[in-house]
């Protein structure tokens, strides 16, 4: 199994009222075969993060971040950069490139024009029949599927719950299980908890059969200190909390939406906070918070 470097120090951001002194896209090197790459968060503030993954026949690529201005957000540019670099020391005729998503939120999907017209290229479609024809994911929301890129393996698994047609990928050549926004260090955004409860089980099976070395998700909100979380729309994560999590993590974001699953409103926990329906006390909270910390310079 490919043993990935995890340790990595995310851009923070920018504080209110000073200038940007990020790239637009981090770029980091897990592996030989992996990349994780970040959307700067003075762009945009949700500062999703990116999956590159190559194999011996084609590479994918997971979500295509919150922008679609190539000029402010420059990913095509960056993954023919990044693949260029693979080919040189892989060389392959039609090398192709796939573009799927974790879910088809705007903040995963903007920058999917940028591939329309790229060679070798095939972009998933977004609904859950796209999703599911493509992979052959029959019998939706049950089942996996693997998907080949070429001597590497990808499992394919709906979670459906934060987004009707959202999956995870899971990766055997690195143990790596990719969640979008199901499961991260952060806001849990819920819209239709039952099949929420339904994923977090599916992927607590899953990890319990298969070796998982790191959760891996599309954003961070929370800092390194316990059951706190940044202002929503906030463009500084000074001090974040790390991206990586781990298999037990699933079990504990399950038990604690089992023990929710009745009581809408904001649920904070350790290292996550569940989201169950609208919130919207907890909106104007976050309203409130950005404002106060835009005022303060922090």
């Amino acid at each position: 199994m490919t043993v990935l470097n995890l340790e990595v120090r995310w851009y923070a951001g920018t504080r209110p009222r000073r200038r940007r002194a990020a790239p637009p896209i981090q770029v980091h090197w897990a592996a030989a075969n992996t990349v994780l790459l970040r959307q700067d968060i003075t762009d945009n503030f949700e500062a999703p993060f990116l999956y590159l993954l190559f194999g011996d026949e084609c590479a994918l690529l997971l979500d295509t971040g919150a922008t679609a201005d190539a000029t402010r957000f420059p990913l095509r540019e960056t993954v023919d950069t990044l693949m260029d670099g693979w080919l040189r020391g892989h060389p392959r005729d039609g090398y192709e490139l796939v573009v799927a998503h974790s879910h088809a939120h705007g903040d995963h999907v903007a920058g999917d024009g940028q591939f329309t017209d790229r060679p070798h290229t095939r972009v998933v479609g977004h609904s859950t029949e796209e999703v599911a024809g493509f992979f052959g994911l029959n019998g939706w929301p049950r089942g996996t599927a693997r998907f080949d890129l070429g001597g590497r393996a990808l499992e394919v698994i709906p979670t459906p719950g934060h987004h009707p047609s959202a999956v995870a990928l899971y990766d055997e050549d690195t143990g790596i299980l990719l969640t979008g926004d199901t499961v991260y260090p952060g806001r849990l955004y819920v819209q239709d908890f039952p099949s929420f409860q339904d994923s977090l089980r599916t992927l607590c099976d899953f990890s319990a059969a298969h070796p998982v070395t790191a959760v891996l998700g599309a954003h961070i909100e929370m800092p390194s200190r316990p059951f706190r979380d940044f202002p929503l729309g906030s463009t500084w994560h000074p001090d974040e909390a790390p991206l990586p999590m781990a298999a037990g993590d699933l079990q504990t974001i399950r038990d604690a939406a089992a023990r929710v699953a009745g009581r809408p409103g904001a649920h904070r926990f350790a290292n996550f906070i569940i989201w169950n329906g609208p919130c919207r006390r907890e909106s104007a909270a976050q309203s409130v918070r950005l404002l106060l910390s835009r005022a303060l310079g922090r």
